[in-house]
């Protein structure tokens, strides 16, 4: 998308917006009449993490909007447990109270998760999606891998998870070059309230959305670092589920393959959002 003649006009705003569970905070900058980006993040983190791709997208002349997910960054906790559906629900609350009809998603980890629900039960409100780093199902055998990091942010906080989540991240090789990045991922690791960690985990226990990814009929891109365990494979058999998908592996990247490889990442996002002006 070219830069708008209004892009010297963009701003930027903190908005609270009522969800259905309770408060969600949301950042939107850019241009108001710009084409609208909503992006999600990972659990234990927040909008934070795409700081850098909403401000290259502003510049370009988007409107983005970044929401922190339920018990996240400055949301609200949730009550109790959540299910993914439920937050594709607040991602649809935001758009409403917003005003928006169509937005391009956005999402990575946790958020490709529940974008894999937009997709399949809100495709009206949707340009595109760009799902990255995400399974569309939680198999048997990582049920206790999600059992266990949720007992132990029950009895010892979310702080107890930071060290081992950032290293699965990104390495120790990453963590130990770039000590700036990782602290502030571990940090905001550390700061999640424990509802919204075990909530959100909770939804990805009961991820169940492989049978009928095959139903997601907008323009769909996958993109997914190359060193990020089974996700590349498993991305690669999501294309085949979805008629037209477009996969992108990152070279040398891990499971924030914005984070650990933004150049590359930043490309691929761009050569998505203009296949999709231009109707490839």
């Amino acid at each position: 998308m070219a830069k708008s003649d209004n892009a010297a006009k963009a701003r930027r705003e903190t908005l609270r917006v009522a969800g259905p569970a309770g408060e969600i905070a949301v950042l939107v900058e850019g241009d108001p009449a710009g084409a609208p980006v909503f992006m999600t993040h990972s659990i234990l983190s927040s909008s934070m993490m795409w700081d850098s791709e909403a401000a290259l997208l502003a510049a370009r002349g988007y409107r983005v909007i970044r929401a922190d997910t339920r018990g996240h960054g400055d949301t609200q906790p949730p009550a109790g447990p959540c299910t993914m559906d439920e937050l594709a629900d607040d991602t649809i609350a935001v758009l409403d109270a917003l005003g928006i009809e169509r937005v391009h998603y956005v999402g990575l980890s946790l958020g490709g998760m529940s974008g894999f629900g937009l997709g399949i039960r809100h495709a009206g409100r949707l340009s595109s999606l760009c799902l990255c780093d995400a399974r569309a199902d939680t198999p048997p055998d990582l049920q206790p891998v999600w059992a266990e990091r949720i007992a132990v942010a029950r009895e010892r906080g979310t702080a107890a998870l930071a060290d081992s989540t950032i290293e699965r991240w990104f390495g120790r090789s990453f963590v130990g070059a770039h000590p700036e990045i990782a602290g502030r991922f571990r940090r905001q690791a550390a700061a999640t309230s424990v509802a919204g960690f075990v909530g959100c985990a909770q939804a990805i226990q009961g991820l169940d959305y492989l049978g009928d990814v095959g139903g997601i009929a907008v323009p769909t891109t996958l993109l997914v670092g190359a060193n990020d365990g089974p996700l590349p494979d498993a991305m690669r058999h999501l294309q085949t589920l979805i008629h037209g998908a477009g996969i992108e592996v990152i070279p040398d990247a891990g499971h924030l393959p914005n984070i650990d490889q933004p150049a590359a990442f930043q490309d691929a996002l761009l050569r998505h959002l203009d296949r999709v002006r231009i109707g490839h």
